[in-house]
């Protein structure tokens, strides 16, 4: 499955323009654009199990410096502040990775 058949490819492109510059990631601003915060708890799930890449059922935050490029190829890796900030903001259990339920509250907040 791939993010495209969740999410429209027009949708996530115009997210991926939005965060071009380097540390103007913003992960809600991203997320109403691509249009995830319109999906259903189920969509959401199914976007997470994409985003974690090793199947870990977690994403963490190795793979968070890729996250744009798992909706784009081509699109750039996130600076390691903006890794941080989005780990922080979605890690409620500060384990150092960000599980299904907390990436859900994150999109859904």
């Amino acid at each position: 499955m791939s993010l495209s058949s969740i999410l429209s490819a027009d949708a996530i492109d115009s997210a991926i323009k939005d965060c071009q510059a380097p540390d103007s990631f913003c992960a809600k601003k991203f997320f109403q654009i691509c249009g995830l915060t319109k999906k259903s708890p189920q969509d959401i799930k199914k976007v997470f199990g994409i985003l974690d890449n090793d199947a870990s059922g977690f994403i963490e935050e190795e793979e968070l410096k890729f996250f744009l490029q798992r909706f784009c190829p081509g699109a750039r890796v996130l600076t390691d502040k903006e890794t941080k900030a989005f780990l922080s903001a979605a890690d409620d259990d500060s384990d150092g990775m960000i599980g299904a339920d907390e990436f859900q509250a994150m999109v859904l907040s």
